[in-house]
């Protein structure tokens, strides 16, 4: 008898959809080992084992692009586009190599974070379609107007063809989807003891002194690493590969390439040094808040224009964390004044479901092994 089977299809847009993907992965592998995981993305696969400890598979393919951007805020609509079209031409021999690649496999359920094309894929393969995510593409482009309407048609059809959307916080109502179901936060765990975490790395501020700075996977072009001389009684930690060397800054990857550590910290991910923090500084981003708010850390968040999911972060984060806002001119051009003042409250009294990740592992087990 074969193992139960999972097709996993990650958006290509960043790193945020991988995390949350991975992180519900992660999930359904703790409960469930036997299932056989294979994740259809281009991301990295360090990215992917940072999050899923045990096996998996990695098919590389792109269904999607999201948006193209050089870096975390700043979008190529042209370029964009031009990429849609091409996948759009070649929609049939994607779609027939996919249903092959399933049923040679013998892949018994689709979940997607949110590639459009996943949904007819799992339709022709006949198994049952899961999609997860608080915004569908067909909103971005809509936004975008002009010759990204018929784009957004096009992923509106094709996401009416999902058996089951989990809704994830901060959502827009994703009203082309015709089962849905609202789920909670995801993200994943801390799992380094933090006391070592402090000591390894040299952590010897308190949490209101200690502060990260995390822009995604893709990062920012120039963060203005000079304001940090300017708080010499704190500590920054970054993931940023081309950080400088200043004596306040942490720069964790660095550290780890430098073979300084008796413990194995090459998966070590932003989550797991939240729990040290005081404050994450970040652009607007479904995975960085979520896993923000799961460990109520403070988030302070710059704006982004022009990305119709961003208000519905904003939204989300002036309802639910003590919080920030920064224009960009207050971060790129400012002092940082803003580490010397009080946090907003939440506007909301109540806090959010943190549980998400394990509500979709549970459903997407719970289907796949009944048949």
């Amino acid at each position: 008898m074969s193992r139960p089977a999972i097709y996993i299809a990650i958006t290509n847009h960043g790193f945020g959809h991988a995390v949350r993907a991975a992180s519900v992965a992660a999930k359904i592998q703790r409960l469930c080992p036997d299932i056989l995981l294979f994740l259809v993305t281009t991301a990295p696969r360090w990215l992917l084992e940072s999050y899923i400890s045990g096996p998996f598979v990695v098919r590389p393919r792109a269904f999607d692009v999201g948006v193209i951007q050089s870096d975390s805020i700043t979008m190529d609509k042209g370029a964009t586009l031009e990429k849609l079209r091409d996948i759009r031409r070649r929609e049939r021999s994607i779609m027939a190599g996919e249903v092959s690649f399933i049923r040679q496999n013998r892949i018994g359920l689709l979940l997607a974070d949110i590639p459009p094309l996943a949904a007819p894929i799992a339709r022709a393969a006949g198994i049952p379609g899961f999609m997860m995510g608080n915004f569908g593409w067909d909103f971005i482009y809509r936004d975008w107007g002009g010759e990204f309407g018929e784009i957004a048609d096009w992923a509106a059809d094709c996401f009416g063809q999902c058996d089951r959307l989990f809704r994830l916080p901060f959502h827009e109502p994703m009203s082309a989807f015709p089962n849905i179901r609202d789920v909670g936060l995801t993200g994943g765990d801390p799992r380094y003891d933090l006391s070592q975490l402090r000591g390894d790395f040299g952590i010897d501020t308190p949490p209101e002194k200690t502060v990260m700075l995390t822009f995604g996977g893709l990062g920012l072009a120039k963060i203005p690493y000079q304001n940090l001389r300017q708080f010499p009684d704190h500590i920054f930690i970054t993931f940023d590969n081309n950080s400088p060397d200043l004596p306040n800054l942490i720069p964790v990857r660095s550290r780890i390439r430098s073979g300084q550590f008796s413990t194995d910290y090459s998966r070590i991910r932003p989550v797991d040094l939240m729990p040290l923090c005081g404050r994450v500084i970040s652009k607007p981003g479904f995975s960085t808040f979520s896993e923000a708010l799961r460990l109520d850390v403070p988030l302070v968040s710059l704006v982004r224009e022009g990305f119709a999911e961003a208000p519905l972060l904003m939204e989300g984060l002036q309802n639910y964390a003590r919080h920030q806002i920064l224009t960009s001119g207050d971060f790129f051009e400012g002092d940082w004044d803003f580490l010397r003042q009080p946090f907003n409250p939440p506007r909301q009294s109540r806090s959010l479901d943190k549980n998400g990740g394990d509500a979709i592992a549970k459903a997407t087990i719970e289907l796949i092994i009944n048949n």
